[in-house]
């Protein structure tokens, strides 16, 4: 077998080196963050909400319901009630408003002066009628602008080309931070920016932010703080998790995906209601709906995920399914199970009354927003970034869309679709110990552009197979890296049964992670990957 035949066999000082050159050296704190002002508009934004503040005008806030748009919305609720000062918030509910700032959403709103989190950067309609309306537009989002803007008071985009800020890769929730950082000091204010980090780094993990740069120092302070914190939301976090430390993965896996379920199922007011309550009795009760919600969601999620596997045309470059019915709540988690299944993108759509709506999702170095705006002319609403994006269409026009981007996809280079969780080497089942564990922890946090180390085991012998779990529906292999091993080593497949195959050897990528449980600490190996058994 010649897979991954020029991989190194790594020992700890070889690991070491190979994830430092990830960083060149360079160890951002968060000292070092950029000066807000820098924000194109920033500064001219946060003097008109002060302004406004001074002259006990009515602001109005509109979100978005992920969990960016959400923690955006505490971010901004925890900022107002330290002033204190009153802030009317709307999180548009995703089946009966739609995304965003919207005619809509406005025909609630009553107010002087309209701030968006995480949202607005498109909304040239909304923008006539908050000018008609004698309302002031204060933009803050972080997608990517189309070519006519919205004609707002102020945009705060650190993706507009006028904008010099030198990490364009930030969320929405950062951009309302950094905003917040610069009201903050128009106002005199004593509030501590700090205190904000632990919802702040759920968003950028959440949103699938690169953890490099700014990030990297916002979200490793985050969770620390996270750690500490005496907000009500932070300490339900911590007792759910109930571990000695918090990691990226345990927000991207664990509670991303809560805080997420009540704006695809329901109604996001309920994770926002979980973020700023104000005792741990509000937060746990909020804590539990979003437990419910989510087991919903999986449940949805997989029965969609069944169907729209069974609708796939594997020739595509670009995978396109849909269907009447579907939930279009789970379609942006439907197209990342597809993506991960057949190494392409994906776009899942949900039909309803002829108009069809739908997420799209990237791999590797493919820029999935560009592909779905150079054929945006079959679409009737398009945004989002280069690893993910929404979009809607009549129904009548998909197989006509299908055609055109997997026409546009003709162009790419086959190397763009390989993902960039690469396997870097081989680890002998020695250097697999306490002291790897502490290694791999001094590069945390991982996530996207620093992903968690992923490492081979090559034609492994299979000892045994065991099942465990609730309904049995995870794996436990046990292998042996090489004959003479005296002690073998176990792998842990999660949400999938293995059998024991004829030659019992196994090939595959692991990542190694720190196991606690009943005050014990151990590696669990992680499959990522199976390449034959």
């Amino acid at each position: 077998m010649h897979l991954f035949d020029d991989l190194p066999i790594l020992d700890k000082s070889a690991l070491f080196e190979l994830l430092s050159k990830r960083f060149n050296n360079e160890e951002k704190k968060l000292s070092q963050i950029p000066s807000p002002q820098m924000l194109h508009d920033a500064q001219k934004a946060a003097k008109k909400i002060a302004d406004a503040i001074r002259e006990r005008k009515k602001i109005t806030l509109v979100g978005d319901y992920d969990v960016d748009g959400v923690s955006a919305t505490a971010i901004m609720i925890d900022f107002f009630r330290q002033i204190p000062y009153p802030l009317q918030t709307i999180i548009p509910n995703r089946f009966s408003d739609g995304y965003g700032v919207s005619p809509n959403v406005l025909k609630r709103v009553d107010a002087d002066i309209v701030i968006t989190v995480d949202n607005g950067i498109t909304a040239i309609e909304a923008a006539e009628i908050c000018k008609e309306r004698g309302i002031e537009l204060i933009i803050t989002d972080h997608h990517t602008p189309l070519e006519t803007l919205p004609d707002a008071y102020a945009i705060v985009n650190p993706k507009l080309s006028s904008c010099s800020y030198p990490f364009e890769e930030i969320c929405g929730a950062q951009v309302a931070w950094l905003l917040l950082g610069l009201l903050k000091k128009e106002l005199s204010l004593p509030i501590d920016m700090k205190a904000f980090l632990d919802i702040l780094c759920i968003a950028v993990i959440a949103d699938i932010m690169p953890l490099t740069d700014i990030n990297r120092a916002i979200v490793k302070e985050g969770l620390k703080i996270l750690m500490n914190s005496q907000r009500p939301s932070s300490i339900i976090i911590r007792d759910f998790l109930n571990k000695s430390s918090i990691t990226s993965e345990d927000i991207g896996f664990a509670i991303a995906p809560r805080i997420n379920s009540a704006g695809r199922l329901e109604d996001a007011s309920i994770a926002l209601e979980f973020l700023t309550a104000a005792t741990t009795n509000e937060a746990y009760t909020q804590f539990e709906k979003l437990n419910t919600l989510n087991e919903t969601r999986r449940e949805t999620e997989a029965r969609t995920t069944d169907e729209a596997l069974g609708l796939v045309d594997e020739k595509d470059s670009i995978i396109v399914v849909a269907k009447e019915g579907w939930h279009e709540g789970v379609v942006g988690i439907v197209a990342s199970r597809l993506v991960d299944h057949f190494s392409k993108p994906a776009i899942v759509l949900s039909i309803k009354n002829g108009v069809a709506k739908g997420s799209a999702r990237s791999i590797g170095n493919i820029d999935i927003y560009e592909l779905i705006k150079e054929n945006s002319a079959l679409l009737t609403k398009f945004g989002g970034h280069k690893m993910a994006a929404g979009l809607g269409l009549e129904e009548k026009d998909i197989e006509l869309f299908k055609s055109a981007i997997n026409q546009t996809a003709l162009t790419l280079d086959p190397s763009d679709f390989l993902s960039l969780d690469e396997v870097i080497g081989i680890l002998p089942s020695s250097e697999i110990d306490f002291e790897l564990l502490e290694l791999l922890e001094s590069f945390e946090p991982y996530g996207e552009a620093n992903s968690r180390p992923l490492f081979l085991m090559k034609d492994a012998h299979i000892v045994e197979i065991k099942y465990f779990g609730k309904e049995k529906s995870h794996t436990k292999v046990v292998i042996k890296q090489s004959v003479h091993e005296r002690k073998p080593i176990e792998l842990i497949l999660f949400k999938k049964t293995l059998e024991m195959p004829s030659e019992k050897k196994l090939t595959c990528s692991y990542r190694v992670t720190k196991n606690e449980f009943n005050s014990r600490v151990s590696a669990q190996l992680i499959i990522n990957k199976i390449y034959n058994y």
